[in-house]
């Protein structure tokens, strides 16, 4: 049985579209962001902390477990503390490229297969007005950079290079890769 150890409704959309028989099982953690390891590092040691407890609970199943941060800047934007925090998140997006990373983890009884995918987003320009639209018209509090690129936010995206669906929060077509 595959269980995602994530409550995040994007990537429970992302497994439903790849047609895949799973669960969600998770347990709150605090998540802690390890500034000491590199950002991929940090990443996956992050996707640890979801998966293990669960792996615990489950530990015949296969758990899959991700996060995702956006890096602009040599800046490490996770999901805003408040709306003021999100809207200098999306300033500092504004008119340049960034990095949407993800660290994922597949655990069995048998093995552990982690990695780290990484798309360049580039946004358009920003204005204070576009700004204000993306913040009342999504929930951007509980989005890694305040955006999520399959809402608002997609019609101020000029290109992106790399994986759709890690901008969105999982890459799956690297994940089917190492299920199957």
């Amino acid at each position: 049985m595959l269980i995602l150890a994530s409550k995040s409704p994007r990537r429970k959309e992302i497994l439903e579209k790849a047609c895949l028989d799973f669960i969600i099982d998770t347990v709150d953690t605090e998540e802690i962001f390890n500034y000491s390891l590199s950002i991929e590092d940090a990443l996956i040691d992050i996707a640890r902390q979801k998966v293990m407890p669960v792996f615990k609970k489950h530990p015949n199943d296969t758990i899959l477990g991700a996060d995702t941060i956006v890096v602009c800047d040599n800046q490490i934007l996770g999901k805003p503390k408040d709306v003021n925090h999100a809207k200098e998140m999306l300033k500092l997006l504004s008119n340049k490229y960034h990095f949407v990373m993800t660290g994922v983890i597949i655990k069995t009884k048998e093995k552990e297969i982690t990695f780290v995918e990484k798309t360049k987003v580039y946004f358009k320009e920003l204005k204070e007005e576009d700004i204000e639209i993306l913040i009342t018209k999504e929930n951007v509090l509980d989005k890694a950079g305040s955006y999520a690129i399959q809402g608002v936010a997609g019609n101020y995206i000029e290109k992106i290079e790399g994986d759709y669906d890690n901008v969105v929060g999982l890459p799956i077509k690297k994940v089917l890769q190492y299920l199957y």
